[in-house]
């Protein structure tokens, strides 16, 4: 049986930004978000994953794209699964550099195509983590950072993706959303966050899946891993972050970190350290 292989590297000059690099075979990761964007290469073999709504394929030197926040899931399209390397940026990173190239931006920018075919920007992010895999050379490495996401912003990124005027569902199912981002480690029940925006549980768990992609169960496991990697970066033992993220146990916690994350949180406290 073929070993999966997954490394995070954190790049501290770049405001800590994440670098993984992966080689998955029979990894299947199930819905889950990112406060950040995966900007990635497919470097071998070809992934198959949802997002947008349907299901996309990306084969050897295709981009793919998640925006940050975003349901997707991941799992090999081919026999030899597939290796990539990809960035985890986040919204703030991204936002500075938006606001050249969109009028009125209000932050970030949006991504609309999950699959990109653009072979001189593929090999323009390869040599971009080739730098960031380096020790030395901060200049460079800052500069092809943001020459890069300048000519990704250009050629395939948008204004803002943002409703002028939120349907009232929406913008309460946003205040719950944000609320359970906000208190991860509260054990809410269905009833309780229901009668915050004064729904009914049943059209409440409609709603929020309707305009999130996960019932309100699935969504505070993401919340909580958020929380987790906050947490694990400050440098809080694995078992208290584990603890004070609403996490039943440690092994529930290891589960949850390594479906979302592709290792396990002492693998990625490991790569920390490096």
């Amino acid at each position: 049986m073929q070993r999966e292989q997954a490394d995070y590297l954190h790049v501290r000059e770049l405001g800590g930004l994440e670098l993984l690099k992966a080689h998955y075979h029979q990894t299947q990761f199930s819905k889950h978000t990112h406060e950040g964007y995966c900007i990635g290469v497919i470097e071998e073999g070809a992934q198959s994953f949802f997002r947008t709504g349907q299901l996309h394929v990306a084969p050897k030197g295709d981009i793919i794209l998640v925006n940050a926040d975003e349901i997707h899931t991941g799992s090999s399209a081919v026999e030899s699964g597939w290796r990539y390397r990809a960035i985890y940026p986040t919204p703030e990173m991204l936002a500075e550099v938006s606001q050249d190239f969109f009028e009125n931006s209000r932050g970030a920018p949006w991504f609309p195509q999950a699959v990109i075919r653009d072979l001189g920007l593929a090999q323009q992010l390869c040599l971009l983590f080739d730098l960031l895999e380096q020790k030395d050379n901060f200049l460079l490495k800052e500069t092809m950072y943001l020459s890069t996401l300048a000519c990704l912003m250009k050629r395939h990124g948008q204004s803002n993706h943002t409703f002028c005027e939120l349907p009232e569902a929406y913008s309460k199912i946003l205040r719950v959303k944000e609320l359970l981002v906000e208190m991860p480690e509260t054990n809410f029940s269905l009833q309780d966050l229901a009668d915050m925006v004064g729904l009914s549980a049943w059209h409440f768990l409609r709603q929020f899946k309707k305009y999130v992609g996960l019932p309100p169960h699935a969504w505070l496991v993401q919340a909580r891993l958020q929380k987790a990697r906050q947490l694990l970066k400050q440098g809080d033992q694995i078992a208290m972050v584990a603890q004070q993220c609403g996490f039943s146990d440690q092994s529930h916690f290891n589960r949850h970190f390594k479906k979302a994350m592709g290792v396990t949180p002492t693998q990625y406290v490991a790569s920390l350290n490096n």
